[in-house]
């Protein structure tokens, strides 16, 4: 399945801020806009992604396997990467790693039964000062995450999935 028209006029977008033949600087926009589409990045899409912008699939490739934000198998709907880098740990992380492990039941890198949540292990994301820091979908960060902070984003999660849900 192609790519949809809608994704092709935001890749256009992202492409057109570089030099004319410069397709290729638009790598990561227009792997960010496949996954927001597809979920994650399958091989086929990765291929689409690199015939689009004119350019070897292995690039692609090495860009979607750097970056820790492309996921190159399924994940859940909403995934979860907490920072567990030293700052962060010192301030709570580990408490905050096993509170998630045990609440959603899954190890990192691994997504709940429902296919709702994926957890992941992340690096700095640069609010050493507001650890533990978890960021949502690779886009909201959320700061001091505690047991009680954790319960409530993930109440929160579900309630927007299950109203998606109900209105299509």
């Amino acid at each position: 399945m192609p790519l949809s028209a809608a994704a092709c006029q935001k890749i256009d977008k992202a492409i057109a801020k570089y030099p004319v033949g410069r397709k290729q600087s638009a790598v990561m926009a227009a792997l960010t806009i496949a996954q927001e589409e597809r979920g994650w990045l399958s091989a086929e899409t990765l291929r689409e992604v690199a015939e689009y912008l004119e350019m070897p699939p292995v690039a692609v490739y090495e860009v979607a396997s750097f970056y820790s934000m492309y996921h190159l198998k399924p994940v859940g709907r909403y995934t979860l990467m907490l920072c567990t880098n030293l700052p962060c740990s010192l301030q709570g992380a580990d408490t905050a790693a096993r509170y998630l492990q045990e609440t959603l039941r899954i190890g990192w890198n691994e997504t709940t039964q429902d296919g709702m949540f994926t957890l992941l292990q992340g690096e700095c994301m640069g609010a050493c000062q507001e650890a533990p820091v978890l960021l949502a979908n690779h886009q909201r960060m959320c700061c001091k995450m505690t047991p009680p902070q954790i319960d409530a984003l993930l109440t929160q999660l579900r309630t927007e999935a299950a109203q998606k849900e109900r209105n299509g």
